[in-house]
């Protein structure tokens, strides 16, 4: 029997603190400073049927002023169709999903299991039966319009979104797109041009948004927030190609992608999607070091895979977890990530999440706590996945597509305690039980506990002095069994398991044996603890009570050395 905790271990700490530079599903264009990196991306995905939902985080720290943002939509997105949305939205699909550390705790080995007479004293079959029943912007200029329609660029829709100003474009030359942004004031990276004109070629629009520097002011953060959107396609996908240009040409880069779907797990169509080793035990001296580990661990993953596969981090139903880093999302939170079929009726919610500003909408009536969903659960699940790339390596925007699986599964690992003690301290802690004094309650309770049927009379007409020696011969070998138990765990079985879970880090990190064994804790439990004899009950290292001697206790110079025989 284990006892379990569960450590915590934030992605947002192993993304942003630990990772290399983040990729993003568009590209940056300031006009200061064209040399802008994207250094951490998450995206959250509500997917059902053809309704997309899709919500974006950066931490760009370049200057307000001049920052915008390209991204390829399916469909030109109206007024209605943005929203600003909330980080903490991010933060908690980050902490409900990260890769955990489950922490195990051994039980003492050191036991006395004194089972003399508990054959007499067991309760009566029947009675036991019976205890277990229990505002706009701008429209363009006439003069502005005819120089679009000449760099074959149009603007579907101009609006202002709270602290951004939007415009959605559709474009039938990159060469003129790129025109376009340039002529607006937007340095946009080199390379734009070839990176914009698959999206074009697919009838993509896309989608630009600037800060408004006045209304950003009157918002009080000093960050960007996310932005979501809500649309309709036939393209389960996430364009991230454009984030390419953004980073060093060489660098891998990484995007967490958390989807919320209905039916079952999600994965890329045109990529392989694999797990990552989990459910693996680790030595217990790695937990200070977690981040660190996983962030190693991740760092091999990717390389072994050359940087082409995408990695699922996190299945499961949200309704619960197991062990759980954090609460799942509430309802209420569910809905803010977008997702619109919480309430019984997609079609009505879809509907309001796309309404122009001011639209008269059918009223959706939440569902009561716990209201229809077999006790409460949602009817969501999350995959979250995690993808290191490089622009040779993804060549193409991350497609996806919704499987049946419904089966839980997380980056989980385990760290096992070992009970902090030694054999000597068992022997001392035996030796300190009186088996007289243990032995008088139970010769006792065997001499006066009930009789019935079937039971066995092994006790019936024996004198209470033969019962008290049986006990206490039993007593004595339950001492002997708890130091043999002891002196296996210290000098074999715990040695063995940490060997073997120093041999799982090293493979999983790269990290070197000498390494590992010069942590703090590496070397504290190593087996050289010895059997030392019980004392007797007079305190003295002699008979045990029925005729046999107890091991002798080994000399310090043999448990120094780990010696069975003495120098000459």
């Amino acid at each position: 029997m284990k006892t379990l905790s569960t450590l915590l271990a934030s992605a947002a700490l192993m993304a942003a603190a630990h990772l290399p530079a983040h990729a993003f599903c568009g590209f940056y264009a300031g006009k200061a400073d064209a040399n802008l990196f994207n250094e951490a991306s998450q995206v959250v995905m509500v997917r059902d049927g053809k309704r997309t939902v899709l919500s974006m985080l950066n931490d760009y720290k370049g200057p307000l002023s001049e920052f915008a943002l390209v991204v390829p939509t399916p469909t030109t997105l109206q007024k209605g169709q943005v929203r600003v949305a909330e980080k903490l939205t991010f933060e908690r699909l980050d902490a409900y999903s990260s890769p955990r550390l489950a922490e195990y705790h051994d039980n003492d080995p050191c036991q006395v299991n004194l089972n003399w007479g508990d054959d007499a004293r067991r309760i009566y079959p029947m009675a036991m039966a019976m205890a277990d029943r229990r505002s706009a912007a701008a429209a363009p200029s006439a003069s502005e319009n005819v120089r679009n329609k000449a760099l074959g660029v149009t603007v579907e829709a101009q609006y202002t979104l709270e602290e951004y100003d939007i415009v959605s474009l559709s474009a039938t030359q990159s060469d003129g797109l790129e025109t376009w942004l340039t002529e607006n004031g937007y340095k946009i990276p080199k390379g734009a041009s070839a990176a914009l004109k698959p999206y074009i070629n697919q009838g993509m629009k896309f989608f630009v948004a600037k800060v408004n520097l006045k209304e950003q002011l009157k918002t009080g953060y000093t960050t960007l927030r996310p932005l979501q959107f809500a649309f309709e396609s036939e393209k389960f996908m996430l364009p991230m190609r454009l984030g390419m240009l953004n980073a060093p040409p060489d660098k891998p880069q990484d995007l967490i992608v958390y989807m919320l779907s209905k039916e079952g797990r999600v994965e890329s169509s045109n990529y392989r999607t694999v797990k990552l080793p989990a459910n693996m035990n680790l030595p217990f001296f790695v937990k200070p070091k977690f981040q660190d580990f996983y962030k190693d661990m991740f760092n091999s993953e990717a390389k072994k895979e050359n940087h082409r596969v995408v990695f699922t981090e996190y299945f499961w139903d949200m309704a619960w977890c197991d062990p759980c880093a954090a609460n799942p999302l509430s309802p209420e939170e569910l809905r803010k990530a977008g997702v619109f079929w919480l309430d019984g009726n997609a079609d009505d919610s879809f509907s309001v999440m796309t309404a122009p500003p001011g639209a008269s909408m059918k009223r959706i009536m939440p569902r009561p706590p716990g209201g229809g969903w077999g006790g409460g659960g949602q009817p969501v699940v999350l995959t979250r996945m995690h993808v290191r790339y490089t622009a040779n390596t993804f060549p193409e925007d991350l497609m996806f597509t919704q499987t049946k699986d419904r089966q839980n599964w997380q980056t989980r690992y385990v760290v096992q305690q070992p009970y902090d003690s030694s054999v000597a301290q068992c022997s001392a802690k035996v030796g300190a039980m009186d088996c007289e004094a243990m032995c008088k309650p139970r010769v006792a309770q065997v001499l006066s506990a009930p009789t019935w049927e079937g039971q066995k009379q092994i006790y019936k007409d024996k004198d209470p002095i033969a019962l008290q020696r049986d006990c206490v011969a039993a007593c004595v070998v339950s001492k002997q069994n708890g130091i043999a138990a002891a002196s296996r765990y210290y000098q074999t079985d715990l040695p063995t398991r940490l060997s073997t879970e120093k041999q799982t880090l090293a493979k999983l990190t790269g990290w070197k044996m000498s390494d590992i064994d010069a942590m703090p804790d590496a070397r504290k439990f190593l087996g050289g603890d010895s059997y030392v004899a019980p004392t007797n009950n007079s305190g003295n290292s002699s008979e045990n009570g029925t005729g046999s001697s107890l091991p002798p206790a080994r000399p310090w110079w043999e448990q120094l050395f780990n010696s069975s025989k003495s120098a000459p």
